[in-house]
Order: structure tokens, then C-alpha cells, then sequence
């Protein structure tokens, strides 16, 4: 398949201008554990840019993210 046939960001130039199969993006983020977040505690405040939100683990063992 040539660069020209496909999708522009499927592909990047190498050298001398021969086209290189450009690495896919993953498809999910860095797997983090609970624990490592809440460091013992039950709720966490988590900056986002301006925003601050609250991360609770409940007694039901759930984690409930809000604003």
C-alpha cells in the first residue's frame, strides 16, 4: 500500500522519502491501582486543570468520581 492510498496519519516519511508504518496509538492509558491513588485514606481531591474533583472509595467498595 502506498502512503498516498492511505489515511495521512497512518504514515511518516523516513528516509530519502520511503514511507514508514507510523506505531498505533494505544488504545487505553496506564493501568494505576486504587490503592495507589488513596494511599490509605477513603477520599482523594484530584486537580485537573482548574477543576478539582473528588475521588471516594465507598463501603461498598465502589469508587465514585465528582466534581
Amino acid at each position: 500500500m502506498l502512503a498516498s492510498q492511505s489515511h495521512p496519519s497512518s504514515f511518516t516519511a523516513g528516509t530519502e522519502g520511503s514511507p514508514v508504518v507510523a506505531s498505533p496509538a494505544p488504545l487505553r492509558g496506564e493501568e494505576v491501582d486504587s490503592a495507589r491513588l488513596l494511599h490509605g485514606q477513603r477520599e482523594v481531591l484530584i486537580r485537573h486543570g482548574s477543576e478539582v474533583y473528588r475521588l471516594r472509595h465507598t463501603r461498598n467498595d465502589k469508587l465514585i468520581l465528582t466534581k
